[in-house]
């Protein structure tokens, strides 16, 4: 799956719709070698088209860089859920600071391809309806409409390509007991995939829920998720690499152990806590003598002992690893938090590399040493500014007019040039004394 454009509008901070772009734009780089590495190209798929392999997401705090990929993640988890859970609509959450939008739906919309073929789908949903929903396609010239909903009801549907659909409208049509087809609160897609009505509607859901959306910090299940990837001997060794070749020290090995089992005295000073699952995971290090020979080795209880840049690195693990191996889109809030500057970097050009032939990173970041033009393009950057009356725009590098190839985007960035920074205070006042108190 890839993913062409990404769409989103009265969610949060976002008010107007905002569209994240991953389609590369017609521009010529200071390093050509980075207009064909850090860009996915099919002839036979996408045409004369390309896609972005990474994406970084920069702007001031709370300028609503992280609404984004929120929007992204309340998108998947209603397709995910809205059919068996009817509380699936609780996350929408409309813009609150406009008149103009307080009643009116949040709208998502996603454009991907697979398999050579476009496919636009998306609706517009408050907290108790789903008030649109559509799916386009688009294999040769002309994007053709496989079905449009408004309210309750389907108001168009394509009974050739889109046969599965209107098989089970005319099925519901038929039955003698009126039960409906969809309940208000959830989506038409979802409910035929679910229903196992769909061969097609079902491989878009399971695409669109391929998508790995996490905010980087702390994320529930991340390092279980590890644990249990350390139990497949291939995705073990990519982890232990992956960890050696952040230098976060060198581990010999990493193993998930059961916790009855932790009784010889390689491991009895190793400070343990009961979890839920009994297991525990421990690093093997070695251990030197006074001339600096490795003479034996010792465990870490991973989570207690290892760094917090080395546990998130864990957690990420997994999450890269899928993306890579399986060419799934990653989406990452926070990812610079807990890593030095280099580590980033490395990850980022893991990304772009030719080696990578379809695995997309959009990621939020603060770190100002990504931006060069050695590492991204013009249009791999985009900023997030929130304007006087509370509402975030997106927007690329690649839409400014008169920007240089060989030009320091770090600088520039810094100094105010393409906006989305911080306009701070005098914070020497903070230290002025009241001399009437």
């Amino acid at each position: 799956m890839i993913i062409q454009e990404f769409s989103f509008g009265n969610f949060r901070s976002f008010k107007d719709i905002q569209t994240l772009n991953l389609t590369a734009a017609k521009l010529k780089s200071k390093d050509e070698r980075i207009d064909i590495s850090n860009v996915i190209r099919d002839e036979d798929r996408y045409k004369d088209l390309g896609f972005l392999k990474t994406k970084a997401i920069y702007g001031a705090n709370a300028s609503g860089k992280s609404n984004m990929i929120k929007a992204l993640g309340v998108f998947i988890n209603i397709i995910n859920r809205s059919v068996k859970d009817e509380e699936a609509l609780f996350a929408v959450d409309s813009f609150e600071l406009s008149t103009e939008t307080e009643n009116e739906p949040s709208f998502f919309q996603l454009i991907f391809w697979i398999e050579g073929v476009r496919y636009r789908y998306g609706f517009e949903a408050s907290v108790d309806n789903v008030s649109s929903e559509w799916l386009f396609a688009k294999s040769g010239e002309r994007e053709i409409s496989y079905f449009i909903r408004e309210d309750q009801k389907i108001e168009k549907i394509d009974k050739t390509n889109f046969a599965e659909g209107d098989k089970l409208i005319r099925f519901f049509d038929e039955s003698s007991d009126g039960t409906q087809i969809f309940r208000y609160n959830s989506l038409f897609l979802s409910t035929i995939s679910a229903l196992g009505a769909g061969k097609l509607s079902k491989e878009i859901i399971d695409n669109i829920s391929s998508i790995i959306f996490i905010n980087g910090l702390g994320e529930n299940g991340l390092y279980e998720l590890a644990n249990d990837y350390i139990e497949d001997p291939v995705k073990k060794e990519f982890i232990l690499k992956l960890l050696n070749s952040g230098d976060i020290g060198d581990i010999g090995d990493i193993d998930s152990v059961d916790v009855s089992s932790i009784i010889s005295n390689e491991k009895r000073d190793v400070d343990l806590k009961p979890n839920k699952k009994k297991r525990y995971i421990f690093s093997k290090r070695k251990v030197y003598d006074a001339n600096l020979k490795p003479v034996s080795f010792t465990y870490f209880n991973f989570k207690i002992l290892e760094s917090e840049g080395t546990l998130k690195l864990f957690e990420l693990s997994p999450l890269i690893y899928d993306a890579l191996k399986g060419n799934r889109p990653l989406f990452i809030d926070e990812f610079d938090a807990r890593f030095h500057p280099l580590l980033t970097k490395k990850i980022v050009e893991l990304f772009n590399s030719e080696e990578n032939k379809g695995a997309q990173l959009v990621f939020v970041t603060h770190d100002t040493n990504l931006l060069s033009t050695d590492l991204l393009r013009r249009d791999q950057i985009e900023f997030v500014e929130k304007d006087k009356y509370g509402a975030s725009h997106l927007y690329s590098l690649a839409q400014f007019k008169g920007i240089r190839n060989d030009a320091s985007f770090e600088k520039d960035y810094i100094q105010g040039k393409y906006g989305a920074i911080p306009f701070l205070g005098d914070f020497k006042k903070l230290l002025d004394t009241d001399d009437d108190a």
